[in-house]
């Protein structure tokens, strides 16, 4: 089995749309007002995004892009307009992160945890 996309709300897919180019990702599937599709930079996983009429409410969902060149992303990106909730930064559990929210309010962290992405040391 392997992942193949995950699908986000939003309620302003043209604006949602802009804001995932500005990241990086590639808009494969254009079928707006209602659904976009974009390819991942790396690898062979997929993102998109559907119109809801409402967000969800609560903490919502949290979607993780990992980068190799995690800091000079993170700093090109706030160079072109993006904030960021946080700059990157180590974290306990041996990822270096950063977070932002795009603008549903959709949580994202971008990181880099190399081989303890799935190989930490706690694990099972």
């Amino acid at each position: 089995m392997n992942l193949n996309q995950i699908t986000a709300p939003s309620i302003n897919l043209a604006v949602s749309v802009a804001f995932y180019q500005q990241l990086g990702l590639k808009l494969i599937v254009d079928a707006l007002p209602n659904y976009a599709r974009f390819e991942c930079p790396d690898g062979s996983s997929s993102f998109s995004i559907h119109l809801v009429d409402e967000l969800p409410k609560g903490n919502g969902i949290y979607i993780y892009f990992e980068l190799e060149n995690l800091d000079d992303k993170v700093k090109e990106l706030v160079e072109s307009g993006i904030r960021f909730d946080s700059s990157a930064k180590d974290q306990k559990w041996l990822w270096r992160e950063a977070r932002l929210k795009d603008p549903d309010g959709n949580q994202l962290i971008l990181y880099h945890a190399g081989e303890n992405r799935l190989n930490p040391p706690w694990r099972i």
